[in-house]
């Protein structure tokens, strides 16, 4: 079976007009990810990917709702080789370390609810989601976590938006394991009629 066409819609600051359907024009989305592709876990392994579980789970949100998507993108990319890039991980984490943004977006304050998606590593999302975060006011958006696992789930994305994602409440996260993610319409059809986000 082929796989399902995953390219995420323009990336917001792309975008003229905002991701809004009818009857939703007061409730902008954007969706905010953080992607590596490269040599990534799986099932205990490793595999090469031409394209990271994230990317693919973001192409999968923006085909089913209204939204802007943006991709986060390191100012010093991540290496391809999976334990490079855990030995590094692991480093950022010791020291609370905020990665540069290449392409940091210049506001957000046209949307209403944020999603912010990223793998979970090491039981968090990667410090540049941090770094994204903390660069903007969050006061009264709402923030649904999105991520890729192997075994953490959402990890401890709830409780670090929290308090980086100043004013913010937080919605309804989405968790789906990184070697399944082609296979997760059903998680995300489900998620989305918990979180009621505009559809397309």
């Amino acid at each position: 079976m082929p796989s399902p066409d995953t390219s995420p819609n323009p990336t917001a600051a792309d975008s003229a007009t905002g991701g809004t359907g009818p009857g939703q024009k007061d409730r902008r989305v954007l969706l905010a990810y953080f992607s590596r592709a490269g040599e990534n876990y799986y099932y205990g392994g490793r595999t090469n990917l031409d394209i990271g579980n994230t990317e693919v789970l973001a192409g999968m949100i923006s085909h089913a709702i209204s939204c802007d998507v943006h991709r986060i993108e390191a100012a010093d990319p991540y290496p391809d080789g999976y334990d490079a890039t855990v030995a590094r991980n692991v480093r950022e984490q010791n020291i609370e370390a905020r990665p540069a943004i290449a392409n940091p977006l210049p506001r957000i304050e046209q949307y209403d609810t944020v999603l912010l998606a990223s793998g979970i590593w090491n039981v968090r999302a990667p410090m540049i989601m941090t770094t994204f975060a903390e660069s903007y006011d969050f006061t009264g958006k709402t923030i649904h976590p999105v991520t890729t696992h192997a075994m953490s789930g959402l990890g401890n994305t709830e409780r670090d938006y929290a308090r980086s994602c100043r004013g913010a409440a937080m919605g309804q996260g989405l968790a789906v394991k990184g070697e399944e993610v082609r296979d997760a319409g059903p998680d995300i059809q489900s998620w989305l009629q918990v979180t009621r986000l505009p559809s397309n």
